[in-house]
Parts: structure tokens; sequence; C-alpha cells
């Protein structure tokens, strides 16, 4: 099936199959993907639609937000997944990335 598979169908295989969520960029390098992490991102917006509407509610996906490293800020209220450049708070530029999974509804 890998070969055939499109690169939004071997990323949800992907982050069915791993047991810590992954960064965008650890996507692109896992699954060698010739894109950029801004192709990713929408990628996601997709998937996650379509794994919750294809399992009936029983998968979803989970993003853990992009945390400021210096301050702790934890940026909850993204309208859409992407990386941050800043953080409001202290204005250091040491973000962690956002992380993704996919599980099972109340699974984490």
């Amino acid at each position: 099936m890998g070969d055939f598979e499109t690169s939004r169908e071997k990323i949800i295989r992907l982050l069915r199959e791993t047991t810590r969520p992954l960064t965008v960029r650890e996507i692109i390098s896992i699954l060698q993907l010739n894109t950029t992490p801004r192709e990713v991102y929408e990628d996601l917006l997709h998937i996650a639609k379509s794994v919750f509407s294809k399992s009936n509610g029983e998968e979803v996906l989970l993003m853990e937000p992009p945390r400021c490293r210096k301050c702790g800020y934890v940026f909850k209220d993204l309208g859409r997944p992407k990386e941050v450049s800043r953080c409001p708070r202290c204005k250091s530029e040491w973000i962690e990335p956002p992380r993704f999974i996919i599980s099972k509804r109340g699974n984490r």
C-alpha cells in the first residue's frame, strides 16, 4: 500500500501509529515528504475533518498547542494549526511548535 498512498494518507497512518505527538517538521522528516511545513499544516486541517467523519467521531486529531520555552505561555486560542514566531507575552522567539497525534476519543 505504501507507494500508492497520498501524502495525507501517509500522515494519517503515521499519526495513528506514533506513540507520541509529532511536530510538522518531524512528520516531513519521518515520511520524507517533498513538501513545505505550510502545506502539511493545510493537510492537517483536512485530516482533522476526514478522520473525525470517517470514524463516526471515534477518532480525533489532537494538537498540543505551541508553547513559549522562555515564559511558558501556551497558545491555546489558535484558529488553525500553525507555527508561531513570537510570544505575545515576553516577545521571545523560542517557541515549541505544535505537536499532533490521532487518538481514539477519550484516550488522551
